[in-house]
């Protein structure tokens, strides 16, 4: 006969001082041994008994404690972002009549006319119900890719997202290839390149590339526009830089900080605007204005306000903005918020 119970309610309290099994079968053990091998008063083996029995419910206790891989890990989530890559049928995208917010979840890449080894995923293009009068695209350009030209009498813009490229200005282009007289190699990303309408060129890329890019028709000078100018107006010419290398412009009554990657002059009708943004920084102005826009999400996370809409974005994630609707930012998270936006400009609405 076992001297504390019978051998069940022993397995019982082993199972209870840490819910272990375990315990509950040495325990057994430990009673049998000291029941039939230990010759000691009755006292004595309770109390050896006893301690012998803290010391596995103190054991399993603290198993049952120890740190492992959770089941819930992917749950917090916190610092590493939402994770929505394959979660079926589910977008952050939304198409309204004055506005367009792309994810890189939605985009459909094609074959790229005019181009080789290239693929595109168009965001924004005049097929779009609210009228949007230019394109905006992503190109990946595999190794040993070339660009083809735009539509005559387009502009192009090209901002430069990952990789390297090449850019060859103002080329003859024969079957037989041509001179260069001007040739930009190892533009990566944060470079930048204007072509202006009808302007020869070719883009290629050794190693690949990610670029965003911008086609617009030239809208020339006229009315108030045109006699500011002048006789003999200027045109737009081409021109590649690096966006850091340029100030950042005074914005009144604003905090972002503001860099216009082409020139302010007349004669030219787009501006691209890039914005940083710290965490906490929102557009002062709640903005409603003629100006169309086509943003990328370069860095960072925040919230968008685009009509009575409010949208969670991160980096990556594509804006149309057409005119007059009403748009606002504010930066969230724990680094800089930057985006690129066409901002079409220098004409009459």
């Amino acid at each position: 006969e076992a001297p504390f119970g019978s051998r069940g309610s022993v397995v019982r309290t082993g199972c209870f001082c840490g819910d272990s099994a375990v315990a509950g079968k040495v325990a057994e053990h430990v009673v049998r041994f000291i029941h039939t091998r230990l010759r000691c008063p009755r006292a004595s083996q309770m109390l050896l008994f006893l301690a012998i029995l803290a010391l596995l419910c103190t054991d399993a206790v603290a198993a049952a404690k120890l740190p492992g891989p959770s089941p819930y890990a992917a749950v917090d989530a916190r610092n590493a972002g939402a994770e929505f890559d394959n979660l079926p049928g589910f977008t952050r995208s939304r198409y309204a009549r004055d506005h367009a917010l792309i994810t890189p979840e939605s985009r459909v890449y094609t074959g790229l006319f005019g181009w080789q080894e290239t693929t595109a995923a168009w965001f924004v293009t005049p097929a779009m119900a609210g009228g949007p009068t230019f394109s905006m695209y992503q190109a990946l350009m595999r190794p040993g890719a070339s660009s083809g030209m735009p539509e005559p009498g387009t502009w192009r813009f090209v901002f430069v997202m990952d990789g390297k490229i090449s850019v060859r200005d103002d080329l003859e282009l024969t079957d037989g290839g041509g001179a260069a007289s001007g040739r930009y190699n190892d533009l990566t990303h944060g470079h930048f390149a204007y072509f202006p309408a009808d302007h020869r060129h070719k883009i290629t890329s050794s190693e690949g590339a990610s670029l965003l890019i911008y086609e617009k028709k030239y809208v020339p000078p006229s009315g108030g526009v045109a006699e500011a100018i002048g006789p003999n107006p200027p045109t737009p010419r081409f021109l590649v830089g690096y966006t850091d290398d340029l100030p950042n412009i005074e914005t009144p009554g604003e905090v972002f900080g503001l860099k216009k990657l082409l020139p302010q002059s007349l004669e030219w009708d787009v501006n691209f605007h890039v914005m940083d943004f710290n965490p906490g920084e929102h557009l002062y102005v709640k903005e409603i204005h003629y100006n169309q826009h086509g943003l990328m999400l370069l860095e960072g996370k925040g919230v968008y306000r685009l009509g009575d809409d409010w949208y969670s974005v991160q980096a990556g994630d594509v804006i149309w903005m057409a005119p007059y609707v009403t748009q606002w930012y504010a930066a969230l998270g724990y680094k800089r918020s930057r985006y690129i936006i066409l901002k079409d400009t220098n004409r009459d609405p």
